[in-house]
């Protein structure tokens, strides 16, 4: 039986550089049910921000009235580096018409300065249509920006608390998330439609992008990660069809001129969330298993599934499991890979688990002001 622990808000102070925090994106406005997925009135949508600087006992420092949506891969935000900017996306803008609600592609990205105390809006700017993952580079300069309803990649240069958009490439199909390698010269982006991982060449303030290097990866590739050495990209294909079918991970090698995938991987139903921990050494996949889908489906679960893999070269071995909440979408790793934080939208919790040698143990659940519909930490 898990521990319910209060998630305290706590003064607001600057932890290291502001690297020890996490962004979870609120959705107040869609919701799970038991015979249908309802759009509507019932909540607000926020951003709240963590501090880790206790891992075990994260704690609220500032939850910001901003539009989010589970409408995307749970990467729609990010903190950079240094700690001190966070970039959230939104993909979706909903209003009420006529007694019902419409939903249609958003273009707006927000930017909060998180050395602020507590952490503050300090401009929205606009990107491409249904801006959806993102990806800050290694460097703090860069990001990306994969835009489904746009079939493109907006490339971002930050500069302080500046963030403008400067470049744009097409795509021939939707990009539902996107990793920028280590180096900075490589981004890989996730088309879900396709089934394809597409390749992006940088160069300074510019994209190139070529088909014939696309890479076959699995029905509904919807969420992507990349090794810190930058040596592999870890595809997560999530279609699933309500009746209980598998998916697969997919393994891509970037080594040389032209990444392909060395190896497939069977997990369960649904890894929407996935993250490679900080050495490059585990994955963290949660899994939907079916606890998003109307309980007449023949696939539906209660509760969602976390597994954790063991990466080793070009191989991923399953490491330790844990039951999860109901619809569990974003998952990150503490700055020292000790710990692993999964957000469960149906639960409005977060799950924290100690993390033994790719074991999660000591399972804490504690509640969030809304549905999570997305979570993320600082890139490295």
């Amino acid at each position: 039986m898990r521990k319910m622990l209060l998630l305290a808000v706590a003064a607001p102070f600057l932890t290291a550089a502001g690297q020890s925090q996490l962004l979870i994106g609120i959705d107040g406005k869609t919701f799970f049910e038991a015979n249908a997925v309802r759009n509507g009135p019932g909540g607000k949508d926020a951003v709240v921000v963590l501090d880790m600087s206790d891992p075990a006992h994260p704690q609220v420092t500032a939850q910001l009235p901003l539009p989010n949506t589970v409408f995307g891969p749970p990467t729609n935000l990010q903190i950079t580096p240094d700690g001190k900017l966070g970039l959230i996306a939104n993909s979706i803008a909903t209003a009420e018409k006529d007694g019902s609600w419409a939903a249609a592609p958003d273009d707006t990205l927000h930017v909060l300065d998180m050395t602020a105390q507590p952490p503050k809006l300090v401009e929205t700017i606009k990107v491409g249509r249904q801006p959806s993952g993102l990806s800050i580079g290694h460097d703090g300069r860069t990001a990306l920006v994969a835009n489904r309803a746009g079939k493109s990649v907006s490339m971002l240069r930050i500069d302080g608390t500046s963030v403008k958009q400067v470049a744009e490439v097409a795509l021939p199909d939707q990009a539902a998330a996107i990793a920028i390698a280590p180096d900075g010269k490589r981004a890989f982006v996730a088309m879900n439609l396709a089934g394809t991982v597409g390749v992006l060449a940088i160069d300074g303030d510019k994209m190139t992008y070529d088909k014939k290097n696309d890479i076959p990866t699995g029905p509904g590739v919807y969420n992507l990660d990349i090794t810190p050495d930058g040596r592999t990209v870890v595809a997560a294909n999530t279609a699933t069809d309500g009746n209980g079918s598998l998916t697969t991970l997919a393994l891509i090698d970037t080594a040389g001129a032209n990444p392909h995938v060395v190896g497939f991987t069977t997990v369960g139903q649904g890894p929407e969330g996935l993250a490679i921990s900080p050495d490059g050494k585990w994955v963290a996949v949660p899994l939907l298993n079916g606890s998003s889908a109307l309980q007449a489906a023949p696939g539906y679960h209660r509760s969602g599934v976390l597994q954790v893999f063991a990466l080793n070269g070009q191989a991923l071995t399953l490491a330790g499991e844990a039951e999860l909440g109901a619809v569990p979408e974003g998952v990150a790793w503490s700055p020292d890979g000790q710990w692993l934080y999964v957000g469960n939208y149906n639960d409005k919790t977060l799950q924290i688990f100690h993390m033994e040698d790719g074991k999660p143990t000591d399972a804490r659940t504690v509640p969030l002001p809304g549905q999570p519909a997305s979570l993320r930490g600082a890139a490295r």
